[in-house]
């Protein structure tokens, strides 16, 4: 048996939960620090706080207790991102047993605007990203995710962990390279909703959409990862999914803007991930006087944290 714990009973750790049980060698707990989830899952088979009317596989077990993570052969982090560098540290504590392999799956950088993969106190690391709404992984949809990590632990998760449970991943061992792509593409899915909601044009949407990838292809390059990785789950398909589906809180949150909305400074009971990594890339790429070569992150940031308007946004980013 493989026991995982997957950390995070919201949405995507709920639904990433249900997949991997479908596998009857996973032993599958989900480790919340909500009590109403666990109490929902153990006696209801139920997330009554995030899918109220789905019941859960049988044999997925919650719990409050982080000493769980002392039997984990793997764990997969799936709480925000600002977040799991503190609570890494915390279950670090806990484990005395083996060596997990331990899965990022949120999509950002860690509070000090670093890689969280990079941070976390453990040997094994990896990365997992692709086009994935929670709501399909829930319903069985098949789904791809990019795997970055070493050959041994992809083999690992792809033919074991992922085994009869409909989800397929590719394959890279540049951690940082996925890490980075899953963070750019929730700001140029803000990007590409930002002229949607103006023009509602397919057109239009795949001229910024090409813009964006052709930045995100650069800036994969100033980081030294390898820029090839665009072409993977974690690349274009996510760009794809997040930039162009209206489900995207991202792209979302753009067309509302485009539509003449205010933008409230990025405030919303809603995560809005891309905003914050605007401000992190507008500034690196502005401090490193390469304004030019990404005119859709300057643009981005001059609308929103520099008072410019929709306009001279939307005449950046379709010249």
């Amino acid at each position: 048996m493989n026991n995982i714990v997957v950390a995070g009973g919201g949405v995507f750790g709920t639904a990433i939960s249900e997949r991997l049980a479908w596998n009857p060698n996973n032993n599958v707990i989900i480790h919340s620090v909500e009590e109403d989830v666990v109490k929902s899952i153990n006696e209801e088979h139920k997330n009554k706080k995030y899918f109220p009317t789905r019941f859960l596989n049988r044999s997925i077990k919650a719990t409050l207790d982080n000493q769980v993570f002392d039997d984990a052969d793997e764990i997969f982090l799936v709480i925000p991102s600002k977040a799991i560098v503190p609570f890494s540290k915390e279950i670090k504590k806990f484990i005395t047993k083996k060596d997990p392999l331990v899965i990022n799956l949120a999509k950002g950088m860690s509070d000090d605007g670093a890689f969280i993969t990079e941070k976390i106190p453990f040997k094994r690391t990896a990365s997992m990203k692709g086009p994935s709404f929670a709501i399909e992984v829930l319903n069985g949809f098949p789904t791809a995710f990019t795997f970055g990590g070493s050959e041994s632990d992809y083999d690992l998760v792809k033919n074991n962990l992922f085994n009869n449970t409909g989800l397929t991943l590719d394959h890279t061992n540049d951690i940082r390279a996925v890490e980075l792509a899953s963070i750019l593409k929730n700001m140029y899915a803000i990007a590409i909703g930002l002229v949607s909601g103006r023009y509602n044009s397919p057109n239009v949407d795949f001229l910024v959409y090409t813009k964006a990838v052709n930045e995100i292809r650069e800036l994969l390059k100033i980081y030294n990862c390898d820029e090839s990785v665009i072409f993977r789950y974690c690349g274009i398909g996510d760009l794809g999914l997040t930039g162009l589906n209206d489900l995207s809180r991202n792209r979302t949150f753009g067309m509302l803007i485009g539509k003449g909305f205010g933008h409230e400074n990025g405030e919303s009971a809603t995560v809005i991930e891309g905003y914050r990594t605007i401000k992190l890339f507008g500034e690196m790429t502005r401090d490193r006087h390469l304004e030019d070569k990404f005119p859709l992150v300057q643009a981005l940031y001059k609308l929103m944290y520099q008072g410019s308007s929709l306009n001279e946004y939307l005449i950046t980013a379709l010249s």
